[in-house]
């Protein structure tokens, strides 16, 4: 089992980076990517969940001080009339189209919590990723819905990290009062949002940059690394202890290999695999 070096030549004592992709994109499957990359977050959660025994084998193959975060099923987040929902594999009747999704707080999507939380133990997933879509915007409604679906749920230790779009960026009091209020981590894509949650971790997803909320065939330039690290370096300064980033474009698993670069140049605290 392979062990993982932290490099702390930065004054940041007991604080941590860790870079990687929203998918396992390295050719030569799982293993391969355990050379390149510290952590990952698991997308196909989104569309239908594994079995728990799959799952468990991949965390029993990963090397000790790698980490996984995943993406929580849609059924809590988006409705049945989503396209994303094509690839579930799954039949709802009609009459309860409105009992899925939009953190909606109903026996439906907390039953669909559950069957998420038992594949982030199963993985052993540091992180449960929920992000909402745009169509999911600020509301009294959907801010109450939300307030009691994560009042409601357990996680058995699993860390629960919130990545709102559409207009929450346009009221992220509201999103402080409620990630701060339940111990949520304000997951951020950092060239469009900064994070507002008090946890100690913060959590970057990089969905290319451009207009509207993805351009996953934006490619990073060199500068855009560098404003990166200056991000980085900010977000230490303000306090986090840690910071994963992890890479959502095309080019996710050279533009992370480079930011990795980046940052070992920088003396920053980056946890690379060990060579």
């Amino acid at each position: 089992m392979k062990l993982f070096l932290e490099v702390e030549r930065f004054p940041y004592r007991a604080m941590e980076i860790r870079v990687g992709c929203c998918g396992w994109c390295v050719r030569g499957g799982k293993s391969a990517y355990y050379e390149k990359f510290s952590i990952v977050e698991v997308q196909e959660t989104f569309y239908k969940l594994p079995q728990a025994k799959t799952v468990a084998r991949w965390a029993e193959a990963a090397p000790e001080n790698f980490r996984f975060c995943m993406k929580a099923w849609q059924a809590i987040t988006h409705p049945p009339t989503s396209p994303t929902w094509r690839r579930s594999g799954l039949k709802i009747l009609k009459s309860k189209y409105d009992r899925y999704g939009f953190l909606r707080p109903t026996e439906e999507n907390l039953e669909a919590w559950e069957k998420t939380l038992e594949i982030c133990k199963a993985m052993r997933a540091e992180v449960c990723v929920i992000q909402t879509p745009a169509a999911f915007s600020y509301s009294g409604e959907n801010l109450a819905n939300a307030e009691k679906f994560f009042s409601t749920i357990r996680r058995d230790g699993v860390l629960i990290g919130w990545e709102p779009r559409g207009t929450w960026r346009d009221n992220l009091s509201a999103v402080k009062k409620l990630c701060d209020k339940h111990d949520i981590i304000h997951v951020v894509d950092p060239f469009r949002c900064e994070p507002v949650s008090a946890h100690e971790l913060a959590y970057f997803r990089l969905h290319g940059i451009g207009g509207g909320e993805v351009n996953y065939r934006y490619r990073y330039s060199d500068d855009d690394l560098e404003k990166l690290r200056e991000i980085v370096e900010k977000v230490f300064e303000e306090g986090k202890k840690r910071i994963y980033v992890l890479f959502n474009n095309v080019y996710m698993r050279e533009d992370a290999a480079r930011f990795i670069e980046v940052l070992d140049r920088s003396g920053l605290p980056i946890v690379t695999p060990k060579k």
